[in-house]
Formats: C-alpha cells, sequence, structure tokens
C-alpha cells in the first residue's frame, strides 16, 4: 500500500491520504460491557484519544467532552481510549468511568482499558501504525479517522482538544 505524508507542522500534526482498510470491522471493548465497533460510526468522522486518569493531560477530558457536546449533532464521534501503557490509568474499567463521570461529567463513548502500543496493541493502534507509522508516545495522543475510514491527522499530548488544528481538520468532515 502506497502511504503519502505531509508533515505540517513540527508538533506532532500529520495530515495524511491513507486507507485504513478493514478498520469499520475493529471493535473495542466498551467501559460499559458489549462492544463500540467502528463501524456503527461509519461516514462520520471519528476522534480517538488514548487516555489515563491520572495523567498531567487529564484535564483534556473537558475538552474532549466540550468538543462532542459542541459537535455530535453534526457527527462527530469522540472515543476515549483509556491505557494504563504509560502507568498513569486507574486499577479496573469501573475506576475510571466513576472517575470520568464525577471528575468531568463525561457521557462520550469510552472504551475498557487496552494497550495503545507494544505487541499487545489493540488492533486499532497496530493498524495505525502500520499504515501511517504513528504510535501513541504519551497519554492523550490523537487520531482523527475521516468518514470515509482514513485516517486524516494525528496530534501529541500537548495538543488540547479544542485547539485550532484539531477544529480546522473537524469542522469540514461534519455534517
Amino acid at each position: 500500500m502506497m502511504m503519502r505524508w505531509i508533515l505540517a507542522t513540527a508538533v506532532g500534526l500529520f495530515m495524511v491520504n491513507n486507507s485504513m482498510a478493514g478498520t469499520q470491522y475493529i471493535t473495542f471493548p466498551n467501559i460499559d460491557g458489549g462492544t463500540h465497533s467502528l463501524s456503527q460510526w461509519s461516514g462520520q468522522p471519528i476522534l480517538v484519544v488514548n487516555t489515563a486518569s491520572q495523567c498531567g493531560f487529564t484535564y483534556q477530558y473537558d475538552g474532549l467532552q466540550t468538543l462532542y457536546d459542541r459537535y455530535k449533532s453534526r457527527g462527530l464521534v469522540v472515543l476515549a481510549v483509556p491505557s494504563d501503557d504509560f502507568n498513569q490509568e486507574l486499577a479496573s474499567a469501573q475506576k475510571v468511568k466513576e472517575f470520568c463521570e464525577i471528575s468531568f461529567g463525561l457521557d462520550l463513548p469510552m472504551t475498557d482499558i487496552v494497550h495503545v502500543r507494544g505487541d499487545n496493541a489493540h488492533p486499532f493502534y497496530k493498524a495505525v501504525k502500520a499504515d501511517i507509522g504513528f504510535i501513541p508516545k504519551w497519554n492523550f495522543n490523537k487520531v482523527l479517522i475521516g468518514p470515509d475510514g482514513d485516517v486524516v491527522a494525528t496530534w501529541g499530548s500537548s495538543t488540547r482538544p479544542q485547539s485550532a488544528e484539531i477544529l480546522d481538520a473537524i469542522k469540514p468532515l461534519l455534517k
């Protein structure tokens, strides 16, 4: 598969034109039980964010919820993916859910705790790595999937959810 990358800035934003063929069949364990399938959001932009409850970037949950609230009626999905790969997540999915609901009023879709890097990485993160080479370097890394299922852009932890870079990438994808 041919990959075309355009390095847009030196701060970790990569605009890509790349196929994530097959990602519509990827499922995540839902923090509430059952699964989240990317196919349930087919045709919608999805911002996938690996999260952790005890990280210096945990405040970004506020921005993720605000982004979700503002644009969900226009099709945006914000999927929080708790991970303990950086040793900053709570001990159970139930504790993560309670923490997020109480501390941030989160009602956006969340997965159970999964790995986002290494040999045990979730299939979504393995696909992103294989297609564009992106591996989360820390918590609160962001991957924007377009309505066509392709990776549109990625951002590191320091890019806030409501930053101009993220909004500029999301807005053209909305209904």
